[in-house]
């Protein structure tokens, strides 16, 4: 009997746990674990490496894209776009090889004939459940959401709603979220923008809110903060919060922003965000429900996620330049030039931060509220706009290299 019940619970665990499978090992959505920036405790990856030092492997990628790696049990996947062919695709890579396993081509034609030149049309990063991956790709003036099976087979794809910005025509940026059985998706423009939320086995729609008729790139996350479970969105001259569930707004407060790209971070009961047209700031914000802006300052964090960690919050500003400041107070604890533009956002693990510039340097320095401590600058290529997935103390790195004279991607896996 107890072989049979033993049997009976390894073989229905999958099915009734896949979100839970190896997820201490994992790095499946924007922005890690617990969408913050922060890898699993315990992880200790390198904070040293070059184009041959601690290089595990390196897998160079077809097409171009900045959306950023997500790890789902032994294996790795992302984006990718082929620009001349207009073909939306996702790659899986074995992790421990870099072998690409399956490339899944999920649309054809209908990119935007005008995109940012910092943007690519394969720039939002990948969600998994543990058991379905999910991809949010613009093209015919609309974000197409599809649900693909870790074998790379299309279980179903929707057209999450539309997507045609006039004014500001940067292209799409904000990733898909996960909450308990649904993706939520976010596209904020001009006319009918929305955040909607779906079935993550079907696609059906299960909730969608309208909102304000302005452009924004900002990914939401969902948190529990004071009290209650929030989705999280900064955006549209407001920081916000809304219950997941249902789309409902819980708070508001007016932001000196109109566009934000970066997540927003949170600390004991204050949530922060960051934004830079037309007007630049950085706010910490109440996430009760009373609407007080706890403090606030003039630095702009425009494309890149800031971090909080141990009480403190650490930014990396769009010139390079870091900071640290008391998380409760927005006293500045320390600042310090590491250089070049950024549009990578911070991660850490093992009390290190780690920050990719757009030349493709990763600064690593130790989060440390006292001083300002570099630890090593490494190089991969010369060209990064996409953030690290740490996870089993390797970093997995999006970069890119015109050495040869011509443009090309590589996934790297950097580990001892």
């Amino acid at each position: 009997m107890r072989s049979l019940t033993r049997f009976i619970i390894l073989t229905l665990m999958p099915f009734l746990f896949p979100a839970l499978l190896q997820a201490a090992d994992d790095w499946r959505i924007w922005r890690g674990p617990t969408a913050n920036g922060l890898a699993a405790s315990g992880e200790t990856p390198p904070v040293t490496w070059s184009e041959t030092e601690n290089i595990h492997w390196k897998t160079r990628l077809p097409g171009r894209g900045h959306a950023s790696p997500i790890v789902v049990n032994d294996r790795i996947l992302l984006a990718t776009a082929d620009e001349s062919q207009e073909i939306q695709s996702v790659i899986c890579l074995a992790r421990e090889s870099g072998e690409i396993l399956w490339k899944t081509d999920v649309s054809q034609g209908g990119f935007a004939p005008k995109i940012h030149q910092k943007n690519t049309h394969a720039s939002p990063t990948l969600a998994s459940n543990g058991e379905l991956v999910f991809a949010a790709f613009p093209h015919h003036e609309s974000i197409q959401l599809t649900a693909l099976d870790l074998a790379g087979n299309q279980r179903w794809q929707i057209r999450a709603g539309g997507f045609l910005p006039k004014a500001y025509q940067f292209g799409y940026a904000p990733s898909p979220i996960l909450y308990q059985g649904s993706v939520i998706v976010a596209a904020e423009y001009e006319k009918n923008g929305y955040l909607a939320a779906f079935d993550q086995q079907t696609g059906r729609e299960i909730w969608r809110l309208k909102r304000p008729e302005k452009i924004n790139f900002s990914t939401p996350v969902v948190t529990s903060i004071a009290g209650k479970e929030q989705l999280l969105l900064s955006g549209n001259s407001r920081v916000a919060s809304f219950d997941p569930h249902n789309g409902r707004e819980f708070w508001s407060v007016p932001a000196p922003w109109i566009v934000s790209c970066g997540t927003m971070v949170w600390d004991r009961d204050l949530v922060f965000a960051s934004g830079g047209f037309p007007t630049k700031g950085t706010i910490a914000v109440q996430a009760d429900g009373s609407k007080k802006i706890a403090w606030s300052n003039r630095v702009k964090c425009y494309e890149q996620s800031m971090l909080a960690f141990n009480g403190y919050l650490y930014a990396v500003d769009d010139n390079g330049i870091a900071y640290c400041w008391e998380a409760q107070t927005g006293k500045e604890q320390w600042k310090h030039r590491l250089g070049g533009k950024v549009s990578s956002s911070l991660v850490l693990a093992n009390d290190c931060l780690y920050l990719t510039n757009e030349r493709g340097t990763t600064f690593v320095f130790r989060a440390n509220p006292e001083k300002f401590e570099l630890l090593s600058e490494n190089q991969l290529g010369d060209e990064c706009f996409a953030s690290p997935a740490i996870c089993g103390n390797q970093i997995f790195h999006r970069a890119a290299s015109r050495a040869s004279g011509k443009r090309q991607e590589t996934l790297y896996c950097i580990g001892k």
